[in-house]
């Protein structure tokens, strides 16, 4: 375990510090795209935020090699280069959509030949447990075109869930710490060494978020962009696809007993066939509604629009923090869930809790203009959106207001109308190397005005 937090570090040091630069260099190349209808942000922001989490994958894989606890990972098994080389081909894709957009096709073709780099080098599944069937050997072409489709299938959840600041990276990290949890169960629990590549995967994904989501909360001051959310999208295929397809149910040794013990401890093998999807079971919901909304009206469905889960939600008044905070609710209610469950099936308590925190979510949703407030003490703790309003200023206080207004004014000749020529907004209402536009143009993206 302290490996794998080191590896954790490590890997979010790398891409927080990173990030910084990386957003510089952006905003150098022009990677910062206008405001198009479905964006909900205002001002352009810079993209390319996936080169720090590429770099910081590569570090934490580069430490863990050197690691003695987990240097077998990279002896016995090829799944780290294989998700290597992988993820450099779909970061590679990414930095290039970011910065010209390249066609939906084109992108879901690289995504395919990334999937298949990596089975060439032995990273597929091999075969899956069945309830009530047991295990089921794959042949090469099943477990191939399997790995494909999951593969492909999580990186555009991942990347259609990528619509507010900071929602793609905390609800990845939020199943990849899920996802920890199970397999560092198996392989430490159970001595599974099959389990480890998963852990690692899992450990290093988690570190990647981490380190960039204090760049890309709300508001956000770089995008991570399609470099970035099909990268970490195809992190967590691998790594769900290593625990399926690679860990032999048979290992385990608990087909032992009666049979009602027997499916009891079953669960941690049957398990992986719903955890890849119920980790990231809201982002494939919002992938499945929005291809039938699409086709339905007659689109394409790689075609953009606001009809999204988190678009849905500030349409019914939610705002754009607490609308990140409900999916993010949402998403560690399910993994969580069903990994406690795996753990502790026979316990009706872990199904009492999730109903509980499902109706608690419930009401969440149906109160979008309920704004709490904590205590006058605690206020310097929280954002000021949850802080009582302090009463209006007082004369003096607006005469220094405007006083200092007048003061920014440009001297003219009497009689000569004074030109207020905004300047262009940039990063956030900062310009690339001046201080913030002082008019902004705080227009809707897409209104007629």
């Amino acid at each position: 375990m302290r490996d794998y937090l080191l590896t954790l570090c490590v890997t979010a040091a790398v891409t927080y510090l990173l990030t910084g630069p990386v957003r510089k260099f952006a905003i150098a190349t022009g990677a910062m795209p206008e405001i198009r209808a479905r964006d909900v942000h205002r001002e352009p922001t810079p993209r390319l935020g996936g080169i720090a989490m590429f770099f910081g994958l590569c570090a934490g894989l580069l430490v863990a090699d050197n690691l003695q606890n987990l240097n077998g990972v990279f002896e016995l098994s090829n799944e780290p280069r294989a998700l290597l080389s992988g993820a450099a081909l779909i970061w590679l894709i990414g930095v290039l959509d970011d910065k010209f957009e390249i066609d939906a096709l084109i992108k879901l073709g690289a995504q395919m030949i990334a999937a298949g780099v990596m089975v060439m080098q032995g990273l597929t599944i091999l075969w899956i447990p069945v309830p009530g069937v047991g295990t089921v050997s794959l042949t090469s072409w099943q477990g191939t075109l399997l790995t494909v489709a999951l593969v492909v299938i999580t990186i555009n959840a991942v990347n259609f869930v990528d619509g507010l600041d900071g929602l793609a990276a905390g609800m990845v990290c939020i199943a990849a710490a899920a996802f920890f949890l199970y397999t560092y169960r198996i392989w430490y629990g159970y001595g599974i060494e099959a389990a480890a590549p998963a852990t690692l995967f899992a450990a290093i994904l988690m570190g990647m978020c981490v380190g960039f989501l204090p760049h890309n909360m709300h508001p956000a001051r770089i995008f991570m962009g399609d470099s970035g959310s099909m990268l970490i999208g195809l992190v967590l295929a691998t790594a769900a696809i290593s625990v399926t397809g690679q860990v032999d149910p048979d290992a385990l040794k608990i087909f032992e007993g009666s049979t009602r013990k027997a499916t009891h401890a079953a669960l941690p093998v049957f398990i992986p066939l719903l955890l890849p999807l119920t980790i990231i079971a809201i982002p494939v919901a919002d992938l499945v509604l929005a291809i039938v909304r699409r086709t339905w009206n007659g689109q394409s469905p790689f075609a953009a629009d606001r009809g999204h889960l988190h678009h849905r939600l500030m349409e019914i008044g939610h705002s754009h923090s607490r609308s990140v905070l409900i999916m993010y609710f949402w998403s560690a209610l399910i993994a969580f869930g069903v990994v406690a469950y795996s753990v502790h099936s026979a316990s009706m308590w872990i199904v009492l809790i999730v109903v509980g925190l499902s109706a608690v979510g419930l009401v969440l949703l149906l109160l979008p203009r309920f704004t709490p407030r904590i205590p006058r003490w605690a206020e310097s703790f929280v954002p000021p959106r949850y802080r009582r309003r302090r009463q209006s200023r007082g004369a003096y206080g607006e005469a220094a207001s405007a006083q200092t207004d007048e003061s920014h004014e440009p001297q003219q000749p009497q009689g000569v109308p004074v030109e207020r020529t905004p300047v262009p907004a940039g990063v956030n209402g900062a310009t690339a190397l001046g201080a913030r536009s002082r008019f902004p143009d705080r227009r809707k993206a897409g209104s007629r005005n």
